[in-house]
């Protein structure tokens, strides 16, 4: 599966990337993992995984959550969309780190992405 991202993921991995902290080296290997794990998909999901969910709060566009093995005190959250007869997956969002922030990133999560989203979809028809 081919993976793709609008400007404002791009801009949280160069924060990410840049945080030399053991925490940030973890949630960077976090990411790396659920991000290879978009990738090895042959399909897109049809139905929740143990790693892969459906957002039920998503307004406009069919979302999913991806999340990461339990690691205590860590909790990282792409949410991404899957467009239609194509081989490829568009990170909406990324919680930086669910486990400080709780229940109100799922607060406004489809909001927030479905404006990615359509984001997203502008800047590829430009390109």
């Amino acid at each position: 599966m081919e993976i793709d991202w609008p400007r404002e993921f791009n801009e949280q991995l160069d924060r990410l990337d840049a945080d030399c902290t053991e925490r940030g080296r973890q949630r960077l290997q976090l990411l790396t993992f659920m991000l290879k794990r978009l990738r090895d998909l042959d399909a897109p999901p049809m139905q929740d995984t143990a790693m892969i969910k459906r957002v039920r709060q998503s307004r406009r566009h069919l979302v999913w959550r991806v999340s990461h093995p339990y690691v205590e005190g860590v909790a990282l959250r792409l949410i991404c969309w899957f467009p239609p007869d194509r081989q490829r997956v568009v990170v909406a969002l990324f919680s930086g780190d669910k486990a400080t922030m709780g229940d109100v990133f799922y607060d406004t999560v489809g909001v927030r992405a479905d404006r990615l989203i359509d984001r997203w979809t502008n800047e590829t028809k430009e390109s």
